[in-house]
């Protein structure tokens, strides 16, 4: 009996011991499951990013906002039955309407005109020998024809002139009058204001990094080397842009209101002891349209840390629209509108029919911006209040209630959105305010566009340089001004003006200043 019992009680322990085994197991089988369901997502978005479309229209509606016309009529949708098919045949008629084609290339109107006129080697007629007069012209084409660029030595002379009568007169003071060449650009360099325009400007709007512009000037009969080109980047860059840019800093921080972004970049000789392949980057401020001429601002820095956003922001009191960082935030006198942009996408990586709910939310915010673009800031921000806020409340509340838990893609959608509720409301309290970030992701593309053909900065001058040459370019090409002309105009009257003296004088020189829009608009 008591052997009976002892193998009863050792079979209870052992299935005891099993069935928590099996808890264990089926605790860990779902752990993988889940694991496994993250890491099916993970590689389904890297394979995307990777050879999928980059577009960030939706895939789950037309152009526009507009869905199909058919798509909720059952006729429409239900099979077609074939069993008892009409044979009766229609015949009709299409008529198109022809279109011209239009060319994809034409001329400006600036460019010059020269005509070529074909005429007939003998014009003696056949029949009664007589001279032909001219009965008409046709013409039969046209061409463009390029004329190189060419490369001119110039020499700068200062004459010196005298009196003659007076020299003879010993007791006259001797009479001597000399001519004055306008200072250089650069001091014992052969770069002429034309020159270096040409040189930062294929550097940082043609992206032609100046390695590959050497050979180029060797065509054109100026012989030298990347090193020489780099070196008067940056001399003319530190003497004559860096003030221009230090004066539209000061403007753009008296705004109220500024986009923020970032982007990588690579310096090899870095000040703070790290490596090469260690990153750095270039952040980027945009002004509104709302408040005057738009300002594009680029700086250069070591880190994406939280003391750069402060050195930036110093003198500024406003509201930021920038991206979900967590740099951004918290500072004094400083507000910050989050980006819708960004919201929608992390949406769209939610392939579900959740995911699809929230791009729907986004996108009918979207459609309301459009049909709000032309108002103003007044009448914006009541047509916000009345049409855009209880769309945002809907969405709100609904990721609010809907079970949204782990480390998915929908998930993480959800706390994107909800922990940055209060910047993503901002819109709607103000009508300048823009709805996304885009204008400073645009903004920063010359960047990215720049990295890819120049690679690295060799030293952190060189990336400083960078920084202001395309801040004045894409401020230039945002106020309508040809950049090249606006270098070459900068080049050659600013080591001819008293600016560290007198200040002011740089005002003049603005991309919207009545001077700069004579003389250099497109």
């Amino acid at each position: 009996m008591e052997q009976q019992e002892r193998l009863v009680q050792v079979l209870e322990e052992q299935l005891a011991y099993m069935k928590k085994q099996n808890e264990e197991l089926s605790i860990k089988l779902d752990q993988s499951l889940a694991q496994n369901k993250v890491l099916s997502e993970q590689i389904r978005q890297l394979t995307k990013a990777l050879f999928g479309s980059k577009s960030e229209k939706s895939k789950y509606q037309a152009p526009d906002g507009q869905g199909s016309l058919f798509e909720d009529d059952l006729f429409f949708s239900e099979p077609e039955h074939t069993e008892e098919q009409s044979t009766d045949s229609v015949t009709y008629t299409v008529v198109r309407k022809l279109h011209k084609k239009k060319r994809n290339d034409s001329f400006l109107d600036h460019v010059e005109i020269e005509e070529i006129h074909h005429r007939p080697d003998n014009i003696q007629c056949d029949c009664c020998r007589g001279t032909m007069a001219e009965a008409g012209t046709t013409l039969v084409r046209e061409e463009a024809k390029f004329i190189p660029a060419t490369m001119k030595r110039i020499r700068h002379f200062e004459s010196a002139y005298e009196c003659r009568s007076c020299k003879k007169d010993i007791t006259q003071k001797a009479q001597i009058k000399r001519g004055k060449a306008p200072n250089p650009i650069l001091l014992r360099s052969l770069a002429g204001p034309s020159v270096l325009a040409k040189v930062i400007y294929d550097k940082y709007v043609q992206y032609l990094p100046l390695y590959r512009q050497v050979k180029e000037w060797a065509r054109s009969g100026l012989m030298t080397n990347d090193k020489n080109l780099s070196n008067w980047v940056i001399r003319g860059t530190k003497e004559w842009l860096y003030p221009v840019y230090q004066y539209l800093e000061m403007v753009m921080n008296h705004k109220s209101f500024m986009h923020f972004d970032e982007t990588t970049a690579q310096v090899l000789h870095r000040t703070d002891g790290k490596s090469p392949q260690s990153t750095a980057y270039n952040w980027v401020r945009r002004s509104l349209p709302v408040e005057g001429p738009v300002i594009v601002l680029f700086h250069h820095a070591l880190s994406r840390s939280r003391t750069v956003l402060d050195q930036l922001t110093t003198d500024f009191k406003g509201t930021i629209i920038c991206d979900g960082y967590s740099a951004y935030g918290k500072l004094d006198n400083i507000t910050f509108a989050n980006c819708w942009a960004h919201v929608r996408r992390y949406w769209l990586k939610a392939v579900s029919k959740h995911g699809k709910k929230g791009v729907d939310f986004c996108d009918r915010l979207y459609r309301l911006e459009r049909k709000f673009k032309h108002l103003s800031p007044r009448k914006r921000e009541k047509a916000r209040q009345k049409e855009s806020k209880p769309i945002l409340e809907e969405f709100f509340n609904w990721i609010e209630t809907s079970p949204f838990f782990g480390k998915n893609a929908l998930a993480k959608a959800a706390e994107y959105t909800l922990n940055r509720a209060a910047g993503l409301k901002a819109f709607l309290d103000d009508g300048r305010l823009e709805i996304d970030n885009n204008p400073a992701e645009n903004a920063i593309r010359p960047s990215v566009i720049g990295r890819k053909n120049w690679l690295f900065s060799t030293s952190e001058a060189g990336a400083e340089a960078n920084a202001i040459c395309l801040s004045l370019a894409e401020t230039a090409k945002a106020n309508g001004i040809d950049f090249y002309k606006y270098l070459v105009k900068l080049f050659t009257e600013l080591p001819n003006q008293n600016i560290y003296q007198n200040p002011k004088i740089i005002k003049q020189y603005m991309p919207w200043s009545k001077n700069i829009q004579a003389t250099c608009a497109k």
